[in-house]
C-alpha cells in the first residue's frame, strides 16, 4: 500500500507552488510530470514540449528548441542566440501566446543530453530559469519542467537558485523503483 497518493499532492496552485523555490523543476516519474502538465493546461498554461532523448550534440538542441519555440530564420543556434532568443520568448515576440496563464516548457529524457552534453544542459537550464525572472517581472509565468529517468541526477543551482524534486518525489525513497 503507497503511503500517500502522488496525485493527491497536486492540487490548488500547482503552479505558484512549482515556482516558490525554483523555475526548474526535476520530475522521474513520467505519470507525475503528465499530471503535472495536464493540471497546467486546464489552469491555461501554453505546455511546450521538447523531447531532448535523441540529443546528441548541441546542434540537435537548437534545431529542435527553435522549431517548438518558432525562433525566427536567423537564430544562431548557440547558446548566446537562445538567450537572446528566450527573452523574445518571454516579451511573446514569437513562441509564447500571450493569452495564456503562463508558458511552461518541458523536456523529456533531459538526463541522456544532460550526460552526452553536460555544459550545454546545465547552460540551457540557467538561461531558461534567468528568463524566467525577467518574466516574473513582467508579470508573466515561466517555468521549466525536466524530466530525467536517472532519479539520482542533479544539476548546479540555476539563475541563483537550485534545481530540485517536485513535491511528490522530493524524498529519494520515491524516487527508488
Amino acid at each position: 500500500m503507497v503511503a500517500s497518493d502522488p496525485a493527491d499532492e497536486l492540487g490548488h496552485d500547482l503552479d505558484l507552488r512549482l515556482l516558490t523555490n525554483t523555475s526548474v523543476t526535476l520530475f522521474w516519474r513520467s505519470a507525475i510530470l503528465d499530471q503535472t502538465t495536464a493540471w497546467l493546461s486546464a489552469h491555461g498554461y501554453q505546455v511546450t514540449r521538447i523531447d531532448a532523448a535523441h540529443w546528441a550534440t548541441e546542434r540537435d538542441l537548437h534545431r529542435d528548441i527553435a522549431a517548438a519555440l518558432d525562433f525566427p530564420h536567423y537564430y544562431g543556434h548557440n547558446l548566446d542566440a537562445l538567450n537572446d532568443c528566450m527573452r523574445d520568448v518571454v516579451s511573446q515576440g514569437y513562441g509564447w501566446a500571450s493569452n495564456t496563464t503562463g508558458l511552461a516548457l518541458v523536456f523529456r529524457s533531459y538526463d541522456s543530453f544532460a550526460a552526452r552534453c553536460p555544459r550545454a544542459a546545465q547552460s540551457v537550464l540557467d538561461i531558461v530559469a534567468d528568463q524566467s525572472r525577467s518574466a516574473a517581472l513582467l508579470g508573466r509565468r515561466l517555468m521549466c519542467l525536466v524530466q530525467s529517468n536517472d532519479p539520482r541526477i542533479r544539476f548546479e543551482p540555476v539563475g541563483a537558485t537550485p534545481v530540485m524534486w517536485n513535491e511528490a518525489e522530493w524524498l529519494d525513497s520515491r524516487r527508488r523503483a
